[in-house]
């Protein structure tokens, strides 16, 4: 369970120094910090449950969604990769779960393509596979064709092209245009199968 600095006081506030039972308990191992006053009780709390507490609003994309669709090979084991917005640089934080990345995609397109999954007590926002792709072309430097694109997907990204075209093309068509982004203006055109 995700539990904040101000919760502790409060739920310790009998007590004569709160701040001091807080400490013992994080070198007791009771609590596991997450970022400056926000703390994990469960050691083996899944990362991606964590992710939007330690830095929000986010939610999990990129690799991490593409690898979890069996889109790209290359496993994320603990990097969570996230997208923010209206933060203008890339976030890190590393803690005993992993290190959680946030990027920036924008605002126009952050709440498309979003799932809101509940695991037990945890609640956590995660892209379908098709935000995921539109979020990582989002954030790699433009290509200048439908070809060099391909060359970007099939070659460098590694995405499997038979998963590729179990997408649902009209979620991407739907999303591109809003990214305003040469990359997904190029993935329209593939998908619409022009030049």
């Amino acid at each position: 369970m995700v539990i904040t600095n101000q919760q502790l006081k409060e739920y310790y506030h009998n007590l004569a120094d709160p701040k001091g039972r807080i400490a013992r308990d994080v070198k007791n191992g009771k609590l596991i910090p997450l970022v400056k006053g926000i703390y994990e009780t469960d050691s083996n709390a899944f990362p991606p449950y964590l992710a939007q507490f330690i830095y929000g609003p986010s939610y999990i994309s990129f690799d991490f969604v593409l690898h979890y669709h069996n889109l790209i090979p290359e496993a994320v084991y603990n990097i969570i990769t996230c997208a923010s917005f209206n933060k203008r640089k890339i976030k890190t934080y590393t803690n005993k779960f992993g290190t959680f990345i946030y990027k920036d995609v924008p605002l126009a397109v952050f709440y498309l393509g979003v799932i809101v999954k509940i695991e037990g007590t945890y609640s956590y926002q995660i892209a379908t596979p098709e935000k995921a792709l539109c979020d990582k072309l989002y954030t790699i430097s433009p290509v200048q064709s439908v070809d060099d694109l391909k060359m970007l997907l099939f070659d460098d990204l590694r995405i499997d092209e038979d998963k590729f075209n179990a997408l649902n093309k009209q979620d991407i068509l739907k999303l591109a245009p809003l990214y305003r982004s040469k990359n997904l203006n190029l993935l329209e055109k593939l998908i619409k199968g022009k030049k």
